[in-house]
């Protein structure tokens, strides 16, 4: 099959990729469009099907508009590797001149409705067919041509066939070849001519199964979501990525072939409260996908409006309200992607997973990326509080996906300082607060999930919300205190069941853990109560946070000069015998390695390790006397 393509190179003079079939992969099949400046300026439209990679030339290159039919010349197949190639093919050479990867991404046949991504057996049956009758229609997921496409074989030509864009939410008038970069190095044609070489790194991944630390899986029945800590103020780092914050509520999506659950953060099935989200999502081309991100309403002015989210969601509920204006728009904002296509994802690192995502998913009207932008946190945080935004959300580019912890390798940075609390009672009121109450009691989760006090807050209400609170908390009255600790005030207090969560902005944690200057924002009815658990400010100013504090610790705990102790480990006890037994011996060229060394070794790797491990047979040899000693 690639007979043609081996003849016409030279690879002592060209750097194109020798000519080798593949074997078939798993996942679904890859497409890519290369740019290339010949003798005319032409795109390559290049389909992986059985190992190679089927190609035409599009002299004038793809079209977003239906009523537009570019010509494709059918040429000899591409290896595999052709995909990822970029540079300058040497004069005298075949197809002499520049080429970079315009777009790349996953394809599925898509006629009939049906699509079979993450299929690639029956994908590539389908393709087989098509290409034998001469019609082809797929659907691209790619970072820049999307959404369903076709190519039509020419009457009386075996050579020439038709690209043609389908109708759907992607077509349009628009110029998409006004976008001239790559998608790998950003490099464009007139770079190349230029002299600009592209940095020889490792291209985006295109499949879900080529990234590191992707494991096979069953799709999910539930995920609860990954949460960052609070941190001290903006910074700037080159390892971490920044995006605004969003003020709304999270939400984690799920679809399985065709089948759409949007998953609350406290794990409850909202689905039927967003049908335009959902019916989005369904339109997603992928078969199997887990997004995470945040439902957010826009006002009659396009802005950000948590309260008309809030006054949609009691009305989608029944309740009647005159708190907000109905929103404008309702919109999912999707920052991570989680599984894809029979693969669980969250042990890939985040810049790989953004990647993935941002190849896979289809922006519309409901359902938009989250921006993010590298290194420059200080920039990101000022243009996201003159725009009205809370702050920024940072997270380090290698941080795997941790569900349901409030990890250090994401942080929140907000303006005003505020978290969620429990409300474990109310205070007696006056004056024109006698019919309603004084405070609210509030208090938090610890480590051993016991409810301890945080304080009071008697400030941020207007006379509505107070009665409606009242009302509320009326109904969930209790006789004893719920807090572990006892609370300082209990003459005049009405004890609750701690089911309600509030938001309070306030100055900061006093030196006995109560918050000083709280002010009460609203109350958060999609935060679940056991996650309530507010932590101090990370400082950021000098020093971003690194890797996860568990491994830290561990690392601080491997450098005791004892040889035998016991470790912690997320709460499990590890005893450790002499540490400072060599089990590689010392050489000529190199000191001996111990027992000790290696443990802090695989510390060291273990967001690596651990996803490649998990859910492994695995079997042990043991070498107690050394690699060179006997084992079994």
């Amino acid at each position: 099959m690639l007979q043609d393509y081996k003849r016409k190179r030279d690879f002592k003079k060209t750097p194109e990729p020798a000519a080798e079939k593949e074997a078939g992969g798993e996942g679904s099949l890859s497409f890519v469009v290369q740019k290339h400046s010949a003798r005319q300026l032409h795109y390559d439209f290049r389909l992986e099907v059985d190992g190679v990679l089927k190609s035409w030339a599009v002299a004038k290159g793809p079209s977003t508009d239906p009523a537009v039919k570019r010509l494709a010349v059918m040429v000899e197949d591409h290896p595999l590797d052709y995909a990822g190639f970029e540079g300058s093919i040497p004069k005298g050479q075949y197809g002499a001149g520049q080429v970079i990867v315009w777009d790349r991404g996953t394809y599925s046949p898509d006629e009939g409705g049906e699509l079979s991504f993450g299929d690639r057996r029956r994908a590539e049956e389908r393709m087989r067919a098509g290409l034998a009758s001469g019609k082809i229609s797929i659907t691209l997921r790619g970072e820049k041509l999307k959404g369903s496409w076709t190519l039509v074989r020419m009457q009386k030509s075996e050579k020439n066939w038709l690209l043609i864009k389908h109708r759907d939410e992607h077509a349009g008038p628009q110029d998409i070849l006004e976008q001239e970069g790559s998608v790998i190095s950003g490099l464009t044609i007139s770079d190349l001519k230029a002299g600009h070489l592209p940095t020889r790194t490792s291209p985006p991944t295109a499949r879900p199964g080529d990234a590191a630390g992707a494991v096979k899986s069953s799709f999910p029945a539930k995920l609860s979501p990954m949460l960052a800590s609070l941190a001290s103020s903006p910074f700037s780092d080159k390892e971490w990525l920044f995006e605004p914050k969003l003020d709304g509520y999270r939400a984690v999506a799920f679809l399985n072939n065709g089948k759409v659950r949007l998953q609350s953060r406290n794990g409850l099935d909202v689905t039927e409260h967003y049908p335009a989200v959902a019916e989005s999502i369904k339109r997603q081309p992928a078969a199997q996908i887990v997004l995470d991100g945040e439902i957010i309403a826009l006002d009659s002015k396009g802005k950000l409006c948590f309260q008309c989210l809030q006054g949609y969601m009691k009305s989608m509920n029944r309740i009647q309200t005159r708190e907000a204006e109905p929103p404008s728009a309702i919109i999912y904002y999707v920052f991570d992607v989680l599984y894809m296509d029979g693969y669980d994802l969250k042990g890939v690192p985040l810049k790989q997973r953004q990647e993935l995502l941002h190849g896979a998913l289809t922006p519309d009207e409901n359902v938009r990326l989250v921006e993010h932008f590298a290194a420059s946190g200080e920039t990101v945080y000022r243009a996201a509080i003159e725009n009205g935004l809370e702050g920024v959300i940072a997270k380090r580019e290698d941080s795997l996906y941790e569900p349901g912890k409030r990890s250090k390798n994401w942080l929140k940075i907000k303006a005003v300082a505020s978290d969620e609390f429990v409300v474990g009672g109310l205070t007696q009121g006056t004056g024109n607060r006698a019919n309603t109450f004084g405070a609210l009691v509030l208090g938090y989760y610890d480590e051993e999930k016991h409810l301890q006090p945080a304080g009071n807050v008697g400030s941020g209400f207007d006379d509505d919300t107070l009665l409606k609170l009242k009302k509320l908390l009326d109904a969930i009255t209790i006789k004893k205190s719920p807090f572990y600790t006892p609370s300082e005030q209990t003459e005049g207090v009405t004890w609750v069941k701690p089911e309600m969560v509030v938001e309070v902005k306030f100055a900061e944690w006093t030196n006995d853990n109560r918050l000083r200057a709280p002010v009460f924002l609203r109350v958060r009815d999609d935060k679940p109560v056991a996650s309530v658990r507010p932590g101090r400010a990370i400082e950021t100013a000098s020093d971003p946070p690194g890797a996860p504090d568990t491994l830290e610790d561990v690392l601080a705990q491997l450098a005791s000069p004892k040889n035998n102790f016991t470790i912690e480990v997320e709460g499990h006890k590890l005893s450790l015998s002499n540490l400072d037994k060599a089990l590689w011996p010392k050489t000529s060229g190199n000191q001996a390695l111990t027992k000790r060394d290696l443990i802090t070794y695989l510390a060291k790797v273990s967001r690596f390790l651990l996803p490649h491990l998990k859910d492994r047979p695995l079997s042990l040899s043991r070498y107690p006397n050394g690699i060179y000693g006997q084992h079994f």
